[in-house]
Parts: structure tokens; C-alpha cells; sequence
């Protein structure tokens, strides 16, 4: 069958129209974006409520719509070996993070999830910010409000190594949990995701 040039575009066209939104890009490199300057809610599952919001190219949430637990985005796939390059800001009152290797994406929490922590006033910041949550402390504690922010978390087997800003912040051997989808977390103050990648190892 032969179609003329109009018609082909006309065709190409009708398929890009058809075809769904997504925010996901796939790199050569390897690297998954999950998050880079848009924010599709279909790429991920709300657990929660937030008010998260697109503004300026960045993810924003300053406030809990509902109840006092904290709100979570979850990614609707799943990972085990991976690294994850992540850029956000919070403000001094904040409480967020990045869940990883979650047992389950309906309900999210400490209990069934790695938690790198993002929590500059952690009423035991042994497991604040740059910690895994009851799995590996961090001394001293690095403050993350006010700036920008550049987590790299490597998940590879049992060995996990949070990097937080250049600076390695965690390295341990935990086997608690083995794969599962990852969780950005909005628990109080401002935070705000301008950038997440994911490559799987």
C-alpha cells in the first residue's frame, strides 16, 4: 500500500496523539528518568494525600490534604539492583525521603521499605538526613535545608551506599528487603523533587 506524503504525516500524526503521555525517558546510558522538569500522575501511585504540584519544572508539596500520616508518590515499577540519582530542596521544617525496595506500593513506611532519610531535625539524627531509617546511622548528621540536594543511593545485593552531595553518608550489608518499587515521601515543610533517575545494575 502507498500513501502519499500528506497522508503519512496525517497518519503519524493521529499515532502520536494516540499514543499516552508519559514522563519516563529512557537514556542510552542506561538511566530511567522518572522526574525532570514535568510530572505525569500516571507514572506514579499516590499513597496519601499532598498537594503536590508542577511549578517551574519542579515537584512542590508544602502541605498534608489529609490526616497527619505522611504522603507518598510511588513509582509503578519495581527495581532491586539499581542506582538512583535524585536532586530536591527542603526547607528547615522538613520531613521527607526516598523509600526504596518496598514490599508493597499500597502502603508505604519504614517497616517494609528502606527509608533514606531527609530530615534535618530528626529527633534522633543518627537517623536523619543521609541515614537509612534503623538500618544505618550517619555521624554527624549533614544538614540538607535551604540548597539544593543530590542523593545517589546504590542498591546492589545486600550492599547498599548513600551519597549524599559527594559525600558518602551510609554503607552497609542488610538483606531485609530484596526489590520492590521506590517511594518519594512528603511528611511535613517544603520539599520539592527537581530531578530522579533510576538505573538498573
Amino acid at each position: 500500500m502507498r500513501y502519499g506524503l500528506g497522508t503519512l504525516a496525517a497518519v503519524l500524526l493521529v499515532g502520536a496523539a494516540a499514543a499516552p503521555a508519559s514522563t519516563v525517558a529512557f537514556g542510552d546510558d542506561g538511566w530511567v528518568t522518572l522526574l525532570d522538569g514535568g510530572y505525569n500522575e500516571g507514572d506514579w501511585t499516590k499513597v496519601g494525600k499532598a498537594n503536590w504540584a508542577m511549578k517551574d519544572g519542579v515537584l512542590v508539596a508544602d502541605k498534608l490534604l489529609e490526616g497527619k500520616d505522611p504522603a507518598y508518590l510511588v513509582s509503578k515499577n519495581s527495581y532491586k539492583d539499581f542506582q538512583i540519582k535524585a536532586e530536591f530542596w527542603v526547607d528547615e521544617e522538613a520531613n521527607s525521603g526516598i523509600f526504596i525496595r518496598c514490599n508493597q506500593s499500597d502502603k508505604i513506611d519504614g517497616k517494609i521499605c528502606y527509608e533514606v532519610n531527609i530530615f534535618d531535625k530528626r529527633p534522633d539524627p543518627s537517623y536523619g538526613t543521609g541515614a537509612i531509617v534503623d538500618v544505618a546511622k550517619v555521624d554527624p548528621m549533614p544538614k540538607a535545608a535551604g540548597k539544593w540536594n543530590t542523593y545517589e543511593i546504590t542498591a546492589k545485593g545486600p550492599h547498599m551506599v548513600i551519597v549524599l552531595n559527594g559525600q558518602k553518608t551510609a554503607d552497609v550489608e542488610n538483606s531485609l528487603h530484596a526489590g520492590g518499587p521506590i517511594a518519594l515521601q512528603y511528611g511535613s515543610g517544603v520539599v520539592k523533587f527537581r530531578k530522579v533517575q533510576i538505573k538498573a545494575l
